[in-house]
């Protein structure tokens, strides 16, 4: 899943309890998400320091995502996504995100449906909407 030439700090398979969907019903109940992340950092201070206080901390990292997840209620995917991607992008060290999000319970027939975006820091400031190197396609 993940092709880089540098360093990843990875999350794979998040599962987070959230308000998402466009129909009433889905705005008065909580559905799972799954959720991969990849952060690119330089993981090499970390490598010889052997110190968490270097690191990318993934625990930290769900735990944020977990939070903005619950607290954005999004109605699409796509909205939630964005959002995570430049929150992710404000506070973490790291110069490029894959992010995806995927509803296992969406569609009956299908394992899971889902967006998959890609952001980096150089655009974050400008928010996801005019990042000029993003690109995001339904992959589960």
């Amino acid at each position: 899943m993940f092709h880089t030439q540098s360093d990843v700090v990875f999350v794979k398979g998040l599962k987070v309890e959230a308000v998402i969907g466009v129909y009433d019903w889905e705005r008065v109940i909580t559905q799972p998400l799954l959720i991969d992340i990849a952060l690119e950092t330089d993981i090499s201070r970390a490598a010889v320091s052997d110190d968490v206080s270097d690191a990318l901390n993934y625990k930290e990292v769900c735990d944020d995502v977990s939070e903005w997840c619950q607290a954005i209620k999004a109605q699409l995917l796509e909205h939630l996504a964005g959002q995570i991607a430049d929150k992710l992008l404000e506070k973490y060290s790291c110069h490029k995100i894959t992010l995806s999000i995927a509803k296992p319970t969406a569609i009956e027939q299908a394992d899971a449906v889902g967006v998959q975006i890609t952001c980096y820091a150089k655009a974050a400031s400008n928010g996801y909407g005019n990042q000029a190197d993003n690109s995001s396609s339904d992959d589960a």
